[in-house]
């Protein structure tokens, strides 16, 4: 995404004034998808200036308190990785500063307001967990064979598994049969850890049997998460 600022001469010299100025055509994508992994992400802007302006010219990135320097590519392009991790978007704004012929020093923030990169989350688990073995015996106090889904949420630092409920895979009389052979385990809300897999606890009072489980979290814009759950032995 491209956006384009103007920073107007400091210097009242009539014949200059078409020279003196610095632009920046910030091509920093408005989103990204998450990169749970390494957690950078590129920022990019284009600096052009007039004939005035003495080089080099300075640019950082203002985001969250912090104040990291974009380095000058050969073509004008200044560029930075920035890391951040647990969060669903980050606000960015540019310092420039630079010099009119030596002497005079300028300086100027874009945008007055920060402008928020938006991070797309992955999905929150799979479309269908690993099956949970019943090939062994049943527990012998609950009388059930147990397993769990994991969850990872990646885009927020606080956040909540806050319930959770089984519906049949579909309608047919054995698969609503086989959903109410398994129970929820686990008790709620969930803490969610960035980064670190939030387990759901089941249990299943039949050998075979299978289900949808559906999570409710409070993550911004993925306010449920659906995963086929099987139980069933596996081969040895």
């Amino acid at each position: 995404m491209r956006r384009v600022i103007g920073f107007p001469c400091l210097a009242a010299v009539a014949l200059a004034l078409a020279g003196c100025g610095v632009q920046l055509q910030d091509e920093t994508p408005g989103k990204f998808p998450v990169n749970p992994e390494i957690g950078m992400y590129p920022i990019t802007v284009k600096v052009t200036s007039g004939a005035m302006v003495s080089q080099p010219v300075y640019l950082w990135l203002l985001s969250g308190g912090q104040k990291v320097p974009l380095t000058a590519g050969t073509d004008g392009t200044y560029q930075t990785m920035f890391p951040v991790k647990c969060q669903s978007s980050f606000p960015v704004q540019y310092l420039a500063v630079w010099r009119l012929q030596g002497v005079t020093s300028s300086q100027e923030v874009y945008p007055a307001q920060p402008r928020q990169i938006a991070l797309t989350p992955p999905p929150l688990g799979p479309a269908q967990a690993p099956p949970i073995d019943t090939s062994g015996k049943p527990d012998k106090k609950t009388r059930s064979w147990q397993g769990s889904v994991q969850y990872d949420i990646v885009t927020d630092a606080n956040a909540h598994i806050t319930g959770a409920h089984l519906e049949p895979v579909s309608q047919d009389k054995a698969d609503v049969a086989a959903a109410k052979a398994i129970s929820i385990v686990s008790g709620f809300p969930l803490d969610a850890s960035c980064g670190i897999p939030t387990a759901v606890q089941l249990a299943s009072r039949e050998r075979r049997a299978q289900a949808n489980l559906v999570i409710d979290t409070d993550v911004p814009g993925m306010p449920e998460w659906t995963t086929k759950v099987v139980f069933a032995p596996q081969q040895q």
